[in-house]
């Protein structure tokens, strides 16, 4: 059976600006049997829809499937994860007293290594889209493993769930320990090769599912596995991902491991290093970008490199505070990522809660320069990171991210806890912390949201028109 049409209707709020939401009540979105906005109508209820968009657009009204916005819900673009370690799931709120070079070794190289077992594999990567679908994550940008096969198991399960993503076998040819590394530079491009060859065999059109170019951070890679990494991207024109600048200890290693002499960059700085070897374009994603100096950013944004920014991670890790607004002042295209397992959750709402808190810490901690109170971003802001902004930063700013003729559907049915006037909520109401009273307006229920919200506010989630996940 071809995929029904469908009519969607009540309030929808999505960003217009990085610091704009724009809330279109009693709204219908026509959406097609490809998951295709076709329509966006204001002032229309399901009447009018059928007596004036239907016969414009051809629709037959017995064929097209209506869902509705009820009291306290409301249509909101899915979240865009744009850094995110599949296989670390199991590790989430696991730290111990690490910073980051300690946690690598002792919690996350042993957890990786074990994934050339594919049940093993299967039952985590099966586990972790589920849960990050139930936060409303339509598209991740997933970092797998070293392994081909268990790299590809990913790709397949994404696919089969309707999760939109990209998926990078990571390249290591040093630094981790002997027993999870890649064996040469050449044995790490073969198997990046291979792993691409499956998912454009699984895609061809990257309708859904999309291979990432994945060298893990530059201390992972000799000089020569970059460049061969630079090459291919160039050569095959996918997106890279890879992390820059998370810790201070990180860095100073960057600098003793790939001096200028050895490759040719116009400085030693980390930025540099990916720039020497081809890997800083458009197509990147820098993850963290914690501690860039005003060099390195005015080099990201020459290139036209996007940067996922990782709060819950920076602040758990204690890798530090990103200062966003210094890299979107610089015009450097920034999304959200939870960075699952440095990150503790795989929620993005959470990660927009806590980039604006830690946004204020940046203020705190005076590292703003002029303007300090600039530094701040609003909730407006970290709802655009995590849709429109996210999308950008993975290339998917021209069909996903908000509401428009043309967009695909990738979509939540977001619901609040709406108090009856004897302070209790309809039965089995499972509306989670967000309670609304009624005197509250729109963009004070979406702060409430962001503040309290969790998994228990997304009702429903669609990816190209498919429903992918359903809250019992």
């Amino acid at each position: 059976m071809a995929p029904r049409n469908k009519l969607f209707l009540g309030l929808f709020i999505h960003s217009t600006a990085l610091n704009e939401l724009e809330y279109l009540h009693n709204t219908a979105v026509c959406v097609d049997g490809k998951g295709t906005i076709v329509a966006v109508e204001k002032d229309c209820d399901e009447d009018k829809a059928k007596q004036t968009v239907f016969p414009r657009l051809g629709w037959v009204e017995a064929e097209v499937e209506v869902v509705k916005a009820e009291e306290g819900q409301f249509f909101f673009p899915g979240f865009i994860d744009t850094h995110i370690h599949a296989p670390q799931y199991p590790n989430a709120g696991i730290f111990g007293d690490s910073t980051l070079m300690d946690w690598l070794d002792t919690y996350t190289f042993p957890l990786e290594a074990s994934f050339s077992d594919l049940a093993k594999a299967h039952r985590i990567y099966n586990r972790v889209i589920r849960k990050t679908l139930s936060h409303g994550t339509t598209c991740a940008a997933y970092y797998a493993t070293i392994h081909v096969p268990a790299t590809n198991l990913l790709a397949d399960l994404c696919h089969e769930r309707g999760q939109r993503a990209l998926i990078g076998r990571v390249c290591m040819d040093q630094t981790p320990p002997a027993y999870y590394r890649d064996e040469s530079a050449e044995a790490s491009l073969a198997a990046t090769r291979a792993s691409i060859a499956h998912i454009r065999a699984l895609d061809p059109t990257h309708s859904l599912i999309r291979p990432i170019i994945t060298p893990r951070f530059a201390l992972s890679c000799t000089f020569p596995l970059l460049q061969q990494l630079g090459t291919l991207a160039a050569e095959t024109g996918l997106p890279i991902q890879t992390h820059i600048s998370e810790n201070k200890t990180e860095i100073t290693l960057v600098k003793q491991h790939f001096p200028r002499s050895l490759t040719g960059a116009a400085d030693d700085s980390y930025a540099g290093v990916y720039d020497a070897a081809g890997l800083l374009t458009a197509r990147t994603v820098l993850a963290h970008a914690v501690h860039l100096t005003e060099g390195e950013a005015a080099l990201v944004a020459r290139r036209g490199a996007k940067v996922s920014h990782c709060p819950c991670s920076n602040s758990a890790l204690g890798s530090g505070a990103a200062p966003v607004r210094r890299l979107l002042d610089r015009g450097i295209g920034c999304g959200l990522g939870t960075d699952v397992s440095g990150g503790y959750s795989p929620s993005v709402l959470e990660a927009a809660r806590q980039a604006v808190l830690v946004s204020r810490h940046v203020v705190f901690m005076g590292e703003a320069g002029g303007g300090r109170e600039r530094a701040k971003l609003s909730v407006e802001e970290a709802l655009f990171l995590a849709t429109r902004g996210g999308a950008e930063v993975v290339g998917l700013e021209g069909r996903v991210g908000w509401f428009g003729v043309g967009m695909e559907w990738d979509a939540q049915l977001v619901g609040l806890t709406v108090v009856r006037e004897d302070g209790e909520v309809e039965e089995g109401d499972g509306g989670g912390d967000v309670d609304v009273f009624g005197w509250e307006s729109w963009p004070d229920r979406v702060a409430k949201w962001v503040y309290n919200g969790d998994d228990r506010n997304t009702k429903q989630v669609w990816v190209r028109g498919r429903v992918v996940h359903t809250r019992k």
